[in-house]
């Protein structure tokens, strides 16, 4: 099942027009303040009627200002998940779970709660009520109770930003197997790279009401185009690896990507797990020439796809290495004396020690 999405809506001093799809998977809706997310999600869960647009899944629509079709929100049956769990105080978890199914419509398919449980690994907290939770055990149930309420779409209004980071930790693993295990569209609005490179399969980045850019979450981040909207600083690759050994005399692991093999500090996991890896442009160096002579321990060979010149002394050069994507932060003045181009043969050299515990994703909890 699918999300379309086509929206129009003025409000004095800002205009959102967008337009964008989520297939099943986790979209993240990425932006700044003022993009115009929240105004989207809104139009989306019935909250906001729209000057025009129309949302629709595979099989039904939402909404067709064209039409006349608009549906009241409580016939959309979208699963909503906001920053703070919003569960009931004085039941259980079960009972708080339980309730979601009082908003599936008679008939609809549903997951079973033993299988939801089981995906958000909250048996154990059944019998519990909401005070004897954690902030990500919140979450988990919260995600729980809208799973069970048999949603068509599933939207995830920054469902972590009220955490701190070992409770994000924690929770991570658990909405990348909700990712996995459902077929269902979620749109995950976001303004952290971080989780949009640990959850999303498809990124719609926003910029004043617009959609910048979007497409497949690994090609926006390496996108050099889509640098001003992401931020230089957050901007990067996200490549899949795959662990093919460990050196545990020199305190590394060893993964293979399509273009070669990266060697960084030891990942807690074993041989033949499936990763998500991020690697920052700030940390991605550019040679002409094979390099020879340096204590960097990564060298892929790649070709120059794209250069974006800001309007500072940076530039943004975006990189083809085997089947994966990088990007590279230079100056202006190295991308001339280098003489740099699409279609120019280069290598990127990777920096092991840059890519910290939180750009690697996939892995378990615990």
């Amino acid at each position: 099942m699918s999300l379309g999405v086509s929206l129009r809506h003025r409000f004095e001093g800002f205009a959102l027009d967008a337009d964008f799809s989520a297939p099943d998977g986790i979209t993240a809706l990425f932006g700044r303040s003022g993009a115009g997310k929240t105004t989207v999600v809104e139009a989306i869960a019935g909250l906001l009627q729209p000057d025009e647009g129309k949302v629709s899944t595979a099989d039904t629509v939402l909404l067709d200002t064209g039409r006349g079709i608009s549906l009241p929100a409580h016939r959309r049956r979208v699963g909503y998940v906001f920053q703070e769990g919003r569960l009931f105080p004085h039941l259980t978890v079960r009972q708080n779970l339980a309730f979601g199914r009082w908003f599936a419509p008679r008939g609809a398919a549903t997951d079973e709660m033993g299988h939801v449980v089981d995906i958000l690994g909250i048996g154990h907290l059944l019998d519990r009520r909401p005070g004897r939770l954690s902030g990500g055990e919140k979450q988990r149930v919260a995600i729980g109770r809208a799973l069970l309420s048999a949603p068509r779409i599933l939207l995830m209004d920054e469902p972590l930003a009220a955490l701190d980071e070992p409770r994000k930790a924690e929770i991570l693993p658990y909405l990348q197997r909700l990712r996995t295990e459902t077929r269902l569209p979620i749109l995950y609005v976001s303004h952290s790279v971080a989780e949009i490179v640990h959850l999303a399969t498809t990124m719609v980045a926003m910029s004043r009401g617009r959609v910048a850019r979007a497409g497949p979450a690994a090609e926006v981040l390496s996108d050099p185009a889509a640098v001003p909207y992401i931020g230089i600083a957050e901007a990067g690759a996200v490549l899949a690896a795959t662990i093919v050994g460990h050196d545990r005399a020199d305190g590394l692991s060893v993964l293979a990507v399509s273009g070669g093999r990266l060697r960084l500090p030891h990942v807690e996991a074993p041989v033949g797990t499936a990763l998500r890896l991020r690697i920052h442009a700030e940390d991605v160096i550019i040679a002409t020439e094979e390099p020879a002579g340096l204590s960097a321990l990564n060298v892929l060979p790649a070709t120059v796809s794209a250069i974006h010149e800001g309007e500072g002394p940076g530039a943004a050069v975006g990189l083809v290495s085997g089947e994966d994507r990088l990007l590279a932060r230079v100056t202006r003045s190295s991308v001339r004396t280098l003489g740099l181009a699409p279609g120019k043969p280069c290598f990127a050299i990777v920096n092991s020690t840059a890519v910290a515990r939180s750009d690697i994703g996939g892995l378990e909890a615990g």
